[in-house]
């Protein structure tokens, strides 16, 4: 925050206070450092669920007398999306009287601007503002993923919303009749078990296990195959994610063997950008880019299963040639 303070005389408003004039820009391009490391780690905060921000994007004239400007106020961030101001404090009494004093002053002499004071805990609260509720908010291992992941890709609501999409689109598609899904374990389970209370429909559910052999080529072994009798049946492969589709082949290959009388595939996450070979693929959740993403089932090892949420994981945690 930047201020030029004067003590209080007997001065006349000059026409720049509360006036279009008053509102100084700071120059396109110019560079700043944070004034205080809470300012820092309240962007960092910001970055993580996705919000535009804004440092010290303007200062507002709050006294001057002619042409001297005597006391001037820069709100710490503005978040664009909101059309809001943020200015951060801390709990001691004396800068939260003096801020506020300032605050009052600012709304008083530009009443179409929008700010708030904004103490650490009241972070949910803004947040809340965009849509976040409290898994997103208080995930486990928080401080942790805050560090490893980048951002959140997906929310929770935006993964109820688009698996609930995939649940109407099967129970229209296979009206009146009894579809098999088949999920691969392990990352499947929060997305299947979400997916099969969405359809309308009898459905039956079975589940397979593989392993892929890194030094035979990535090589696919089954290890734990099909309980149930699929002949003439009518079976939906749901999978988490579905990449270079070398693995989904396999799978349709050994699943159209047992003579179903269809065979579908419904993915939560499609990343066509690593696509290797043509897989037929009828639903899907999400398209993705080249990102490696956990929570809702998907790790890094064996880390952020249990996450709500779709997080995008940092590319040096996981590629030796990336760097932060």
């Amino acid at each position: 925050m930047t201020l030029a303070d004067a003590p209080a005389t007997a001065d006349t408003l000059a026409p720049t206070a509360g006036s279009p004039a008053g509102i100084l820009e700071r120059p396109t391009g110019a560079p700043f450092v944070f004034a205080h490391p809470s300012e820092r780690e309240f962007a960092r905060i910001l970055d993580f669920y996705r919000i535009a921000w804004e440092y010290e994007p303007r200062s507002f004239v709050l006294r001057a007398r002619d042409d001297q400007i005597l006391e001037m106020f820069s709100p710490d961030f503005y978040l664009s999306d909101l059309d809001l101001y943020v200015e951060l404090t801390t709990l001691r009494q004396r800068l939260v009287t003096k801020k506020n004093r300032k605050l009052r002053r600012l709304r008083e002499l530009y009443p179409g601007v929008k700010i708030t004071l904004l103490y650490k805990r009241d972070y949910q609260e803004l947040l809340a503002k965009y849509g976040y509720g409290s898994a997103e908010l208080d995930p486990p291992d928080a401080e942790t993923l805050r560090g490893e992941a980048e951002h959140i890709l997906f929310t929770r609501g935006q993964i109820t919303r688009a698996v609930r999409r995939l649940g109407a689109a099967v129970t229209r598609d296979y009206a009146g009749r009894a579809p098999i899904l088949v999920g691969i374990l392990k990352g499947v389970t929060f997305f299947l078990a979400d997916l099969m209370r969405t359809i309308r429909l009898p459905v039956a559910v079975d589940f397979m296990a593989i392993s892929q052999f890194k030094g035979d080529g990535g090589a696919v072994r089954i290890l734990k195959d099909l309980d149930l009798d699929i002949q003439g049946r009518d079976v939906i492969l749901v999978e988490d994610i579905v990449d270079t589709g070398m693995t989904l082949r396999y799978l349709l290959a050994h699943l159209a063997g047992r003579g179903p009388s269809s065979l579908a595939v419904c993915t939560l996450l499609d990343k066509r950008a690593r696509r290797l070979v043509d897989v037929p693929i009828r639903y899907t959740g999400f398209e993705l880019r080249d990102e490696f993403v956990v929570g809702y089932g998907l790790d890094h090892r064996q880390r952020y299963r249990n996450l709500p949420f779709l997080a995008k994981l940092r590319p040096e945690l996981y590629r030796p040639d990336a760097r932060p």
